[in-house]
């Protein structure tokens, strides 16, 4: 095993640079120092733990701006959200300085004649499979709870932001953690599937956590069933936003666009099929077809940038047959619809009329700049449309009535329903998704006793 892993800037096309793929040895002796550092740390009191976190928030603001350049030209972020990004992840690192010692404090339970409590105690070393569309929030949103928890993480990341990766190592030894203790293991694309599934099986590897594809999920979860070991899968969506009849089709429409075009469109949570009532329909859609002609497409390093290039060539290639098979079967081209010619993988903010069922725009994750807009007749219409999907995430319904909202919310199946709000993960919040979108939850009292072992002390005298 001896390769190499090469970065691209996706906003011109030019390599970036090549790092050197690691080998078995190197991994073996990774996950030697990884194990030991996750032990000692287990030790360390829960409260001295979260002063390392709150630290860490301080070093996560204090290097914004080497992080965000890192999500630009890795993978085409552009530069205001990148700085976001890595403004949310001191959030939530604040929130798990304050509240993680008191999530898991022993939880006392009154037993006659006995002594009893219930502990949530380190699991240990957690295999952390982590995506390129957040470089820094995807790992951060696991790591900060379960470094609190007490376990030690290895970190597998996309290849294409290695970068980041090696980035984000550096940092939590700055924050004064332990070395070793988050550890970035560098495998080769074509050894990736092999090596994970050899550490899921390592007796030294606790658990795995993977945000991904449902291809990547579905071999990650095997593994992980088949050596008996606790997994949380953070998979594809495909989110309906809902907006009904009696909705503020302005600002519905200015949402939906944010709620789509966010992050170039890269994004599992955003919303991709746009379930609209009948009486309002053609309203919404001029709205939201002139939004999105609006948004300024280009270099993702300027300011007024506002969608960027999709982070590979083979992403823009699969919205575009999604687009041209989406059109084949009837749905109607409203805007868009084509790469951006010249340097880099930008592609035309597209929006679809007419989509439902049978169609690809509709059915599948579209993961770029597309927008799929359905009619329907009427609330049990809605309902019928927004579950006819093998995904299951996030869920944006608009009205003037939130209490129609949430009895219609009800009748979907989704890891979240938002109300007159676009769907986002909060650190005070779980998130995660049902069907096809996953299982398990990061983020508030969930995500940092995910990976915990709930244990039970019976003292009796």
């Amino acid at each position: 095993m001896s390769a190499t892993i090469r970065t691209t800037d996706p906003a011109t096309g030019r390599p970036l640079a090549t790092y050197e793929a690691w080998d078995t040895a190197r991994i073996e002796t990774a996950v030697e120092r990884a194990h030991a550092a996750a032990r000692a740390w287990a030790r360390v009191p829960a409260t001295e733990r979260a002063a390392r976190i709150s630290h860490l928030a301080t070093v996560l603001r204090e290097h914004t701006g080497t992080l965000a350049h890192l999500a630009v030209t890795e993978m085409g972020k552009p530069i205001g959200e990148a700085e976001c990004e890595v403004g949310k992840s001191a959030l939530t690192a604040d929130y798990y300085a304050g509240h993680g010692p008191g999530i898991l404090a022993d939880e006392r339970v009154d037993i006659d004649g006995a002594e009893a409590w219930v502990a949530h105690e380190p699991v240990g070393l957690v295999l952390a499979v982590m995506p390129w569309n957040f470089p820094v929030w995807q790992v951060m949103r696991f790591a900060i709870p379960s470094l609190v928890a007490g376990n030690g993480i290895l970190l597998k990341h996309a290849s294409n932001v290695t970068g980041s990766a090696l980035a984000l190592q550096g940092l939590f030894v700055a924050a004064g953690f332990p070395e070793h203790l988050v550890t970035t293991l560098l495998i080769a694309e074509e050894d990736v599937p092999d090596v994970t599934a050899r550490l899921i099986e390592d007796d030294r590897v606790a658990a795995v956590t993977l945000t991904g594809s449902n291809r990547a999920g579905a071999a990650v979860g095997s593994a992980a069933g088949r050596a008996a070991k606790k997994s949380v899968l953070e998979l594809g969506g495909s989110d309906a936003f809902m907006v009904l009849d009696d909705a503020d089709v302005d600002v519905a429409a200015a949402a939906a666009v944010k709620a789509r075009f966010t992050n170039s469109g890269q994004s599992c949570v955003c919303a991709k099929r746009f379930i609209v009532a009948a009486p309002v329909a053609d309203a919404f859609t001029a709205a939201f077809v002139a939004g999105a002609e609006a948004l300024r497409v280009g270099d993702p390093r300027e300011r007024d940038t506002q969608v960027g290039p999709l982070a590979r060539d083979d992403l823009r290639a699969a919205i575009q047959r999604q687009v041209e098979e989406s059109v084949a079967a009837g749905a109607r081209l409203l805007t868009g619809g084509k790469p951006v010619p010249g340097d880099g993988f930008f592609y035309q903010p597209t929006v679809l009329g007419d989509t439902g069922p049978g169609m690809p725009a509709f059915d599948e994750e579209t993961f770029g700049p597309l927008a799929a807009i359905a009619v329907a007749r009427d609330d049990e219409d809605a309902a019928r449309l927004a579950n006819a999907t093998p995904y299951g995430l996030g869920l944006s319904i608009w009205t003037a009535d939130p209490g129609r909202g949430v009895a219609l919310a009800r009748r979907i199946t989704s890891g979240a329903a938002f109300v007159n709000a676009i769907v986002a993960s909060d650190p005070r919040l779980p998130f995660g998704g049902t069907k096809r979108s996953g299982y398990g939850r990061e983020l508030a009292d969930s995500g940092i006793r995910e990976f915990t072992n709930t244990r039970t002390y019976w003292v009796t005298a």
